[in-house]
């Protein structure tokens, strides 16, 4: 029994009221997820320049055998298996991650260690963005109204960077993710009939979709 095992439908912490239905559920790319939140590029260019510093420094002062040479493996070997936990955290995030839209709200069940489903009703979502990259995978960050607040640990890494005094949702590492953003915002709304259509300044350049429901 896996700790998922338990839901009476996948991504959701209950059997959804009368009326609702899900009208979208995705997973994040978990080799987009770990470039993207767990920065292992970032991280093997480190590395990288610790050898070549190691190795630099070993040469101006002069190469006798083998050992000289240790501490720049050393820290290759350390490289190598740094990179390669970050890339199996990344695994483990995104097999345990599944978002759900549906006419209410958007759900967003995610942790390994410490399994939660959080639940976003529509109302509550007053804008949605988008961050898409060249490959059409992308993160759409939710940002929320009223004084119901979320912890920035608590939905790391499933939150906006740098939004740590009013922290935001956000569905990482998604493949079209513009079409996923435009969803959510048309169904958001419905929930705002006074709100507004917009497109973002991230998505002008790479996507033709509108990816921002803004709230009056």
């Amino acid at each position: 029994m896996i700790e998922y095992d338990n839901e009476p439908i996948p991504g959701l912490p209950g059997v959804p009221p009368p009326g609702e239905r899900i009208l979208w559920q995705g997973a994040p790319d978990w080799r987009v997820l770990a470039r993207t939140a767990f920065h292992t590029r970032l991280v093997a260019g480190y590395f990288a320049l610790l050898a070549l510093w190691a190795v630099a420094s070993a040469g101006l002062q002069g190469i006798r055998s083998p050992g000289d040479l240790i501490g720049a493996a050393m820290t290759v070997i350390a490289g190598i298996v740094g990179v390669a936990l970050l890339h199996l955290l990344a695994w483990g995030t995104a097999r345990t991650t599944l978002y759900t839209l549906t006419n209410r709200r958007v759900v967003l069940r995610i942790g390994m260690a410490l399994p939660k489903c959080i639940n976003l009703p529509l109302k509550l979502i007053g804008a949605v963005d988008l961050a898409q990259r060249r490959d059409g995978f992308g993160d759409v960050p939710l940002t929320l109204t009223g004084t119901q607040s979320l912890g920035f640990v608590a939905l790391w890494p499933h939150a906006r960077p740098w939004k740590i005094v009013a922290p935001q949702p956000m569905l990482r590492a998604l493949p079209e993710a513009a079409t996923v953003a435009a969803l959510i915002g048309r169904h958001c709304l419905a929930a705002h009939p006074d709100g507004q259509l917009a497109v973002p300044e991230s998505a002008t350049q790479q996507a033709p979709a509108f990816a921002e429901a803004q709230a009056a």
